[in-house]
């Protein structure tokens, strides 16, 4: 649906967009995650037609974004970090104004009906937009947005601001919308990709760095990998055991604890995973694991470790 090739925006010496490439299939949900400043905003700018690429090219449902602007603009709808209302409208007021600014054709009164009850604001058609709270506001924006039923939809930062029940709204909205669409998240909040997207991006000082599908993201960090296993055993038996495990590269007592049980640091060669031989090795030996948690499995982690290393990277290439 989305197809970007070789995209690049630059001003003067400064790349804030360098030779990215990526494709969104029909249908998917995909978090845009970097950095502020890490050119996130602008590749949703080029993709929208708000701003004009240095070179490369972008495609919308085949069609070049350059070449096709308006067709391209009919199929996106999009909700900039800072939704564009205007508070002295109503809400229907505004949606009806809308409507006409996308020249839409579908039947008015039935389609902002629609919209209203998807968004969920049909209590608040005849308030004025100024008199809303901030989660009310950016439904207003979202319904805006999704006026014309656009294919795409591109959201900017689409919970900044809201509190946590919110926050949760705007997502649960945002997984529903994505039934029907494509949809583009641009965030830095992780919990946010986690929670809605099936897929990942990270950009960082203008370059994609990782592109895996969420449930797949541990695969973009390289090197070893790292447990934290709270075992109750002797440690005098427990320590040499796990160092015996194949692919196990080191392993340490990090804690002691009052019951005889230890916390073990085990850390193993990259793509091999120890934690079944190590299950087996202590149910053979009756050592009951209490805990087992794998560092750098959270978003967080990962998101931290891809950009420290291609900022590593890109450090050692100058």
């Amino acid at each position: 649906m989305i197809k970007v090739e070789h995209l690049t925006k630059q001003y003067g010496e400064r790349y804030a967009v360098n030779d990215i490439s990526f494709e969104v299939k029909k249908g998917e949900i995909v978090g845009f995650l970097g950095p502020n400043g890490a050119g996130k905003s602008t590749t949703m700018n080029i993709l929208t037609g708000y701003l004009s690429s240095t070179s490369g090219r972008a495609m919308v449902d085949g069609l070049d974004i350059l070449e096709h602007p308006l067709a391209v603009k009919k199929k996106i709808g999009f909700l900039p970090e800072t939704p564009p209302l205007y508070l002295e409208m109503t809400v229907k007021e505004y949606l009806n104004f809308i409507y006409d600014l996308k020249k839409c054709t579908l039947n008015r009164k039935e389609h902002i009906e629609e919209i209203c009850r998807v968004v969920k604001i049909e209590d608040t058609m005849n308030r004025m937009i100024r008199n809303l709270s901030k989660g009310y506001r950016q439904r207003v924006g979202i319904a805006g947005a999704i006026v014309g039923n656009p294919e795409v939809i591109i959201f900017d930062e689409p919970t900044n601001g809201l509190d946590p029940k919110q926050i949760i709204d705007i997502r649960s909205l945002i997984r529903e919308l994505g039934k029907e669409r494509t949809i583009i998240l641009s965030t830095h909040i992780l919990s946010e990709v986690k929670a809605v997207c099936d897929r990942i991006l990270i950009i960082n000082e203008g370059k994609i760095v990782a592109d895996e599908k969420t449930e797949n993201i541990e695969s973009a960090i390289r090197g070893n990998r790292r447990l934290n296993i709270h075992i109750d055993g002797p440690t005098a038996s427990v320590l040499p055991a796990l160092k015996k495990i194949n692919g196990v590269i080191y392993a340490n007592v990090a804690q002691k604890y009052e019951d005889g049980s230890a916390l073990y640091i085990v850390e193993s060669k990259n793509n091999i995973d120890v934690r079944k031989p190590i299950f087996y090795m202590l149910a053979q030996n009756s050592w009951p694991i209490m805990s087992l948690a794998i560092k750098g499995s959270d978003l967080e982690d990962i998101f931290i470790s891809v950009v420290d290393e291609a900022e590593a990277q890109a450090a050692s290439e100058k």
